[in-house]
């Protein structure tokens, strides 16, 4: 299932999880605090799916799905390691495997480290500073868990 990061609804969807009241959403677009509603509860179910979605595809076994967050936790069968699937503004869709990776030696280092950074500040999490992103991943996903 696609999701549509440009749609109003998203945002409506992005706001929210940022922590505006769906009032002041409404007041921000001129619309009803109805139609916000309607739009969020679409919304959330379009975000639930396509969670669902991704699991099934990636052979995730569901633990928990938090769709007004764009979570879910879960397990890989093939990687035998907890998962996490998470929605980015910015990112887009995301999977990401708990590992112990050597990630100095990564191609993909930067583009991890920027994932990761992004990901919190959407969620208003602070983080330790730290230039690992194995320690800044476990420490993130720790902290959303909890959450």
């Amino acid at each position: 299932m696609f999701l549509p990061l440009n749609d109003k609804q998203f945002e409506f969807w992005s706001l929210r999880r940022s922590g505006l009241p769906s009032i002041n959403i409404a007041r921000l677009f001129k619309i009803s605090k109805q139609a916000v509603s309607k739009a969020l509860i679409t919304m959330d179910d379009r975000i639930e799916k396509t969670l669902q979605e991704m699991a099934r595809a990636n052979q995730i076994e569901v633990e928990r799905v938090n769709s007004e967050r764009g979570i879910l936790f879960g397990h890989s069968v093939p990687f035998n390691a907890n998962a996490i699937i998470f929605v980015s503004a910015k990112h887009g869709m995301q999977v990401w495997y708990k590992h112990e990776g050597n990630c100095g030696a990564c191609n993909r280092y930067a583009q991890c480290i920027e994932l990761l950074w992004d990901f919190a500040d959407e969620m208003k999490i602070k983080l330790e500073k730290t230039d690992d992103p194995t320690k800044l991943a476990d420490e993130l996903f720790e902290k959303l868990r909890l959450a």
